[in-house]
Parts: structure tokens; C-alpha cells; sequence
């Protein structure tokens, strides 16, 4: 299901699908994919958010809808129009500008944060620019010594488009989060 579609931020985004069966691990695109995810977890958990930014497409959507509870057969467990994160380059960066100001108080003292990714599958698209990357991702957060540490568990459905100097760039994002309900005290975070 293409989130992205359903999105008013996501009206820009790339429409690019996955073809194919996943690429098997030895393949050098997926090599290179699973090695972007490692070195972007690192540049996140480090809060190099500056770099991080770098490494977006300009026309990037990243987006996170709510989950629901839903009987089985359900046509969706998503709640339509809804979304923790629904966003673009400009806003993402609006949110980082903002940590750097006195007002980011919910990243005062800053988290500890480690990005744990794994179950890295790729897939080929019709475009060979671009590869559709699958990942589950956990997210250890701790805020000092107060609160109890706050753990989320997402899998993530990541469109990377190669960029003009090779390297790879996050063109879309949708994080699909395994609770329906976030123990955590707030979402000044990035998955």
C-alpha cells in the first residue's frame, strides 16, 4: 500500500514500486543499502542531524502513520488521515533548526538514543536509480534519570534514490510502528 498517496505532503513524493523478488544479500546494491541504514542509525543516534539532512532528497516524504487495532480482514491498519509524522524536506529541517534554539525543551538534557536496524531486504525498482529498502527498526530512548527509558519498534519501507555524486538518498519513508499506542513521552525524534 502506497501511504504516500493518501497524504497531502505526500502528493510529491515518488511513486516508485518495488519489482521483483528481494535481492539476495551478496548483491552490491544491497550491500550499499544495508551500509547507508548503518551509517544513517549511527549520524541519528549521534544527533548529527545537520548530516542526517544531507542525506534526504529535496523532495523526500516521511511519513508515519497511526497504527489501529483492527479485527482481522480489515481493509487497513492505519487510521486514514492520520499520522504521527507526516512531513517534507522543509519541515523536517524546521525541526532540526529548532534543537538548535532555547525552545527545543522536550531534547533538554538531550535523549541517548540507539537505533538498532535489521531484517534488511531490498528490491530492485524499474528505475535503476532507485531501490526499495525494507528494515525493522528498534529505537532504545533515555531521558536522563527520571523516566523510565522509552523502546519502539517500527518496520520501516525506505525508497533510496542514487544521487548525482553516487551516493544514495532517502526519497521517501513510511514507518509503520508495531504498537498502537507510543510509550514514550513525546516524538521529538527521527526513526
Amino acid at each position: 500500500m502506497n501511504h504516500s498517496a493518501e497524504s497531502v505532503l505526500g502528493g510529491h513524493a515518488s511513486r516508485i514500486q518495488r519489482t521483483g523478488a528481494s535481492l539476495p544479500f551478496s548483491d552490491e546494491r544491497h550491500l550499499g543499502a544495508h551500509h547507508w541504514l548503518v551509517e544513517e542509525a549511527y549520524l541519528l543516534d549521534a544527533q548529527e542531524y545537520d548530516r542526517w539532512l544531507g542525506l534526504l532528497a529535496e523532495d523526500i516524504h516521511y511519513l508515519m502513520p497511526v497504527r489501529v487495532t483492527t479485527a482481522v480482514g480489515a481493509r487497513s491498519d492505519t487510521s486514514p488521515g492520520m499520522a504521527h509524522f507526516d512531513e517534507n524536506k522543509y519541515s523536517l529541517s524546521r525541526r532540526v533548526a529548532r534543537f538548535r534554539t532555547e525552545h527545543a525543551w522536550t531534547e533538554d538534557p538531550p535523549s541517548r538514543l540507539r537505533h538498532y536496524v535489521a531484517n534488511v531486504r531490498t528490491f530492485a525498482t524499474e528505475d535503476p536509480d532507485h531501490l526499495v529498502v525494507e528494515s525493522a527498526v528498534l529505537l532504545y530512548r533515555s531521558r536522563g534519570d527520571v523516566r523510565e527509558a522509552a523502546v519502539i519498534s517500527a518496520g520501516r519501507e525506505d525508497l533510496l534514490r542514487r544521487g548525482t555524486d553516487g551516493g544514495w538518498l532517502l526519497a521517501r519513508r513510511t514507518i509503520l510502528v508495531d504498537d498502537s499506542v507510543l510509550r514514550t513521552q513525546n516524538l521529538a525524534i527521527f526513526l
